[in-house]
């Protein structure tokens, strides 16, 4: 295996801190919500089998399954697909959006500092051959692609 420098170390980090925070060629998922219509969180354009809120609801599960796991040999994540995409289309109100927006900003704040601190090639113990690297890279392009799908929805409803 090729060892990398001090330098070489914090280039990654940097760039995977970058590539979680949106990268450079897409929309971060604060600019995908930005200025959504409250009406438009639950509204699901024909033929898609999502509205926005589920596409945000599933974008927190799974973000908060990925810091758990990297630190909790205990952890327990939810079935998978069943507890990964909620049924309700719209959220119960403007605080369960709140919420749950907020909720996938902390859990992203806790998985850089993860890749901060933590080992990013060591195996995680209690997995099957994933790293911190792995997981991080994992949440970055799982988020990516589903704020492109908000940002597809918007444009379908004329919100973009």
């Amino acid at each position: 295996m090729m060892k990398t420098t001090s330098k070489e170390h914090e280039i990654l980090i940097e760039e995977l801190l970058h590539l979680l925070n949106g990268g450079n060629a897409h929309a971060d998922l604060k600019k995908a919500l930005d200025g959504l219509p409250v009406e438009l969180r639950g509204a699901k354009p024909d033929k898609l089998p999502y509205s926005i809120w589920q596409l945000v609801e599933h974008i927190r599960i799974a973000q908060w399954d990925m810091p758990e796991f990297c630190k909790d040999g205990n952890h327990q994540s939810p079935k998978w697909p069943d507890n990964y995409w909620p049924k309700e289309t719209s959220p119960v109100s403007s605080d369960a959006w709140d919420k749950s927006v907020k909720q996938i900003n902390d859990d992203l704040n806790e998985l850089i500092d993860l890749v901060k601190t933590g080992d990013l090639f060591t195996k995680i113990p209690h997995g099957d051959g994933q790293t911190l690297l792995r997981e991080a890279l994992q949440a970055a392009d799982h988020t990516a692609y589903h704020v492109a799908e908000i940002i597809i929805i918007r444009r379908l409803q004329g919100a973009w």
